[in-house]
């Protein structure tokens, strides 16, 4: 492991840690998915266990409640409780808008389910994710049905993007929701993700996307110099 992989999981899990102290007694928390995210359910388990008592969670995928049991933090669902306190999740980029690209670990379909049953969603992340353009250091996934991922990935290619299937032909990655993710990268990063967004979601066969628009509130960048707070 080099040294500033070394950092980043430092930063991470500072991150992680502030994000902890956000959660109060009897909060309904939803858990995110990927590196960053593992540390915030570790930091929370901590803290339930120096005292901090919770309604429950709901996580955004069965990484994330598995690991979530392991640590004996209660795990709900939504026909229980349909709304939550606060979701707190990592990203693959943010931009100075907190407009987010997610979907690295392939969970972006829940991860924007439960964000948009948050009352507040919290970004924790280390300072390499944050960009000037998103798009530019990290590929856009695109989660589609099977059936018609030839389809879909013919029409990104025509909207200027190169798309991979994600795991290739012969293994492709699944989802937990049984669909495949299309990597898509723009040579000039994303100019306008809005416009995009609305393309991709008249595209029949595409599920979601991994841009997260307007939907985070704040974020806590971990780095050299400690936890910085955005905005």
């Amino acid at each position: 492991m080099t040294g500033q992989e070394i950092n980043r999981d430092v930063w991470k899990q500072a991150a992680s840690e502030a994000a902890a102290q956000l959660v109060e007694d009897d909060m309904l928390v939803g858990l995110g998915t990927g590196s960053t995210a593992a540390f915030f359910i570790q930091a929370l388990a901590r803290r339930m266990q120096q005292g901090l008592r919770i309604a429950g969670t709901i996580s955004s995928s069965l990484a994330s409640q598995e690991l979530a049991q392991s640590l004996h933090i209660p795990i709900t669902d939504f026909a229980t409780h349909p709304s939550l306190d606060i979701y707190i999740d990592g990203a693959d980029e943010i931009d100075s808008q907190l407009n987010l690209v997610k979907g690295g670990g392939g969970a972006l379909l829940r991860e924007k389910i439960v964000a948009s049953a948050s009352r507040r969603f919290v970004v924790i992340a280390d300072q390499l994710k944050l960009v000037q353009r998103l798009g530019q250091s990290f590929a856009l996934p695109i989660e589609a049905i099977p059936f018609a991922a030839p389809l879909v990935s013919r029409k990104l290619t025509n909207l200027g993007a190169t798309v991979k299937l994600r795991g290739g032909s012969t293994t492709p990655f699944i989802t937990d929701n049984h669909n495949v993710i299309l990597d898509c990268t723009f040579a000039d990063g994303i100019l306008d993700p809005a416009a995009l967004d609305e393309q991709l979601h008249h595209v029949v066969g595409i599920v979601e996307t991994g841009l997260f628009l307007g939907m985070a509130q704040q974020a806590l960048i971990g780095g050299p110099h400690g936890v910085q707070v955005l905005p």
